[in-house]
C-alpha cells in the first residue's frame, strides 16, 4: 500500500481494533496483532489490507516471530496493555502489578526493540504508544496502573532522546475516559455492574474510534513533524477524579 506497513498490537478489540481499521482506511497495509486469533480473523475479514498475526507481547519468542516476518515497517502502534484491579496499595496483589508492567511497559520494550530495524528501513518509521492520562497523573485505587503507564511514558520520552538523529518518530497518545467493551470489565474482574458505574451519567465518554482518529492524525503528519504527546479526554472529564455526570 502507498503508506507502507503499520503494525498494531492489542488489535483484537477496543482501541486496537479501531486503530487497525482506521489505518487500513488511510492506506496502510495493517498487521493486526494480538492473542485472540478468532477476533483478529474477523477484523481481517473487514478489509483486504488487514492481516491477522497471533502475538503475545509478554512472550519474547512470539515477538521475535513477528519481527522475523517484517522487513520494512512505517508505523508501530504499541497498543497492547490494560489495567487489573482498583485495590489501594496496602491491599494490592503484586501479581496484578507484575502483569500490568509486563504488558504496558515490557511489552512495549520487547516489540519496539524487535521492530526498530524494520522501522529504520525505507523512508523511516514511527513508534506510537497508546498511553493514558494515568501515565501523567495519579488517583486513589489506581497505583498499579498509573505506575505502569508512568513507566510507559518514561520509555517514550527516553526512546525519543536515544533515537534523535535517526529516521524514527516517537509519540504517545494519552486518552482519558474511553468507553470500550472490555477495559473496565477486565479491570473490575468481570463485574459488569461495577464496570457500568464507571461510565454512569457521562453523556459522551470517548470511543475507541475517537482514539483511532487521534492516532491516525499523529502518524499522518509530514515526516519532519513529531507530535511528542497528545492528551485527549472527553469534554465531561477534567481529570481522572473529576468527571461531570448527569
Amino acid at each position: 500500500m502507498a503508506n507502507g506497513t503499520a503494525v498494531v498490537t492489542g488489535a483484537s478489540s477496543g482501541i486496537g481494533a479501531a486503530t487497525a481499521r482506521r489505518l487500513a482506511a488511510e492506506g496502510y497495509d495493517v498487521v493486526a496483532a494480538a492473542r485472540r486469533r478468532d477476533r483478529l480473523d474477523e477484523l481481517a475479514a473487514s478489509a483486504p489490507n488487514i492481516t491477522a498475526v497471533t502475538l503475545d507481547v509478554t512472550d519474547p519468542e512470539s515477538v521475535a516471530a513477528l519481527a522475523a516476518s517484517l522487513d520494512d515497517v512505517a508505523v508501530l502502534v504499541n497498543n497492547a496493555g490494560g489495567a487489573i484491579g482498583v485495590e489501594p496499595i496496602e491491599r494490592a496483589d503484586p501479581a496484578d502489578w507484575q502483569a500490568m508492567f509486563d504488558t504496558n511497559v515490557l511489552g512495549v520494550l520487547r516489540v519496539t526493540q524487535a521492530l526498530l530495524p524494520a522501522l529504520e528501513n525505507g523512508a523511516g518509521g514511527h513508534v506510537v504508544v497508546t498511553g493514558s492520562i494515568a501515565g501523567h497523573l495519579v488517583y486513589e485505587g489506581g497505583a498499579g496502573y498509573t505506575a505502569a503507564k508512568h513507566g510507559a511514558a518514561a520509555l517514550v520520552e527516553t526512546l525519543r532522546l536515544e533515537l534523535n538523529g535517526r529516521p524514527v518518530r516517537v509519540s504517545e497518545v494519552a486518552p482519558g475516559m474511553v468507553h470500550t467493551e472490555e477495559f473496565s470489565l477486565v479491570r473490575l474482574r468481570g463485574d459488569r455492574a461495577a464496570a457500568a458505574k464507571v461510565y454512569a451519567g457521562v453523556e459522551h465518554p470517548l470511543t475507541a474510534d475517537d482514539i483511532a482518529d487521534t492516532i491516525a492524525f499523529v502518524v499522518t503528519r509530514p515526516a519532519h513533524v513529531n507530535i511528542d504527546l497528545l492528551v485527549v479526554k472527553p469534554l465531561a472529564q477534567a481529570a481522572p477524579h473529576k468527571v461531570a455526570r448527569g
